[in-house]
């Protein structure tokens, strides 16, 4: 009957640290967006191929000044 104690306030125990971690997770905004990032991978590509085609871009314009 004791083990049976114990195990409940072991219990107890771990589950109160789980509230305490999950309240500081909570105020610190561990959970404020959860939108954002699963659509950003998305446009990550989108963004570098365009500075990629900026810079040949520029390039191509600087060799298009140099041959004038």
């Amino acid at each position: 009957m004791s083990v049976i104690y114990f195990l409940i306030s072991i219990s107890v125990v771990v589950a109160g640290i789980f509230l305490y971690l999950f309240i500081k997770s909570v105020k610190s905004g561990q959970f404020d967006d959860a939108y954002t990032p699963s659509v950003r991978m998305l446009f990550d590509d989108e963004l570098k191929e365009d500075s990629s085609n900026n810079s040949h871009k520029t390039k191509n314009e600087k060799n298009l000044t140099k041959v004038k």
